[in-house]
């Protein structure tokens, strides 16, 4: 993509509004701009880191077993008073009536919707397990929103629910999403601790939060040094027991500020890390608090109908934007990590109009495209302290600099964004380097 083309429109000054590191240089990379209090227009690069997160988080549940649908954003009161819910969610809940004086309302997350969609599909234990997902857009009325795509008042969510015959069986099913989730993070650049949590309005007795450590997170974090170091599980068989993975990590103290347990912590002594976190992920076993009221029900190998027994796993992706860029960022601008880069290169070409700087450009160019890099080529006629300036702000894991004094010697620059490291590289060494990312 031609810069010169390509909708970015950047900001020399950080505007007033904005009250931390995500929201200012998501406004000044021209990420998003605002549309009401908490909504936000996602523009071309935003989209496209949007777009990457979904990627991941996408191919993690399917990796797991879970299957992807899509169900309405604007969803029936019928179903939410028939679980409920419909009285005691609160005001965040933006509650609407259609032309025929029906109510509705716009979804802030979709347990009875699928449960109703479970009632009246599925009819035998030879059917379960089930995981069905989806990666929506949710609307929850926030008293304050603040922060940028952190505490909107709209956002996209992945929201899974598994069903399941028995007590164990669901278990298992809470335990896949909490492996899937540990991967997800760490396929995005980031730590993930997970915490025991309280269920809240979603309901249940068990529940884990992942919370994402950043220096400018929102919550005040403490856990064992060994979970920083801890890798996500690889090559799971998520048919097999996995409690022992589960184990390995709660096992390990962690606490956010409010649950923090001075007692146990002063026990730890040196192994006892604080840090700042934003909490990106939260998964619910809930039993059959929405299966009986709603009457989800399958018939069993006796020959009775019994009651399925639920789970429900959220990841704030949107907010995984802002997660992400709080935790890797730099006086400069954001620094990507590769898996969720809008463009993976940013070509720089420094005398825009000279013949030999234009060729060399349109050779790396053409190459690393063959080679399916996407580059963000910056071919405007502008002052090279600007296009350095925009490339660092923006945060693209790779550059490369084409001027006039390395084409003549035959060489460009390549620099690594997260390191600040530079080398002088063939063209040839260059687009292979690039290519074997």
């Amino acid at each position: 993509m031609r810069l010169s083309r390509f909708f970015l429109p950047t900001l020399k000054e950080t505007p007033t509004e904005a009250q931390i590191v995500s929201h200012r240089l998501m406004l000044r990379a021209g990420m998003v701009r605002q549309h009401a209090a908490g909504i936000y227009n996602w523009l071309p690069l935003g989209a496209r880191v949007l777009q990457n997160i979904i990627q991941v988080v996408r191919e993690e549940q399917d990796g797991a077993g879970a299957q992807e649908i899509i169900m309405p954003t604007i969803q029936s009161a019928d179903l939410w008073k028939e679980s409920g819910r419909y009285d005691a969610y609160g005001p965040e809940m933006l509650r609407i009536k259609d032309r025929h004086e029906r109510d509705m309302l716009y979804g802030p997350t979709h347990e009875e919707v699928v449960t109703d969609i479970f009632r009246n599909n599925i009819k035998s234990y030879r059917d379960l397990p089930k995981n069905l997902y989806q990666i929506h857009w949710k609307f929850r009325d926030e008293v304050r929103p603040r922060f940028g795509v952190m505490r909107g008042r709209e956002f996209l969510m992945k929201d899974a629910y598994s069903f399941d015959l028995d007590y164990a069986r669901s278990k298992h099913a809470y335990n896949q999403m909490f492996v899937a989730y540990l991967r997800t993070f760490a396929r995005l650049g980031l730590k993930a601790i997970p915490m025991k949590a309280d269920s809240g309005p979603i309901g249940g007795d068990l529940s884990h939060e992942f919370i994402v450590l950043a220096d400018t997170g929102e919550s005040a974090v403490f856990c064992h040094k060994a979970l920083l170091e801890k890798p996500a599980p690889d090559n799971v068989d998520y048919e097999a027991d996995l409690q022992p993975i589960i184990d390995e990590w709660t096992g390990l103290y962690a606490a956010t500020d409010e649950k923090h347990d001075a007692a146990a912590a002063e026990k730890l002594g040196a192994d006892l890390v604080s840090a700042r976190g934003i909490e990106v992920g939260h998964i619910f076993h809930f039993g059959k608090k929405y299966s009986d009221p709603m009457k989800a029900s399958v018939i069993g190998s006796d020959g009775n109908s019994t009651n399925v027994f639920m789970g429900s796993y959220g990841i704030g992706v949107s907010r995984l934007v802002g997660a992400i860029i709080e935790a890797n960022h730099d006086e400069h601008g954001i620094v990507w990590p590769d898996s969720v880069a809008p463009f993976d290169v940013g070509l720089i070409n420094l005398k825009v109009g000279d013949a030999a700087c234009d060729a060399a450009c349109k050779t790396i160019y053409d190459a690393l495209r063959l080679k399916r890099r996407d580059v963000l080529y910056d071919d405007r006629d502008d002052r090279a302290g600007v296009k350095f300036a925009d490339m660092d702000l923006i945060g693209l894991p790779w550059q490369v600099v084409v001027g006039p004094k390395a084409v003549a010697k035959g060489v460009v620059e390549l620099k690594r964004r997260a390191t600040g490291v530079k080398e002088e590289l063939s063209f040839e060494a260059a687009i292979a380097k690039l290519t074997l990312i």
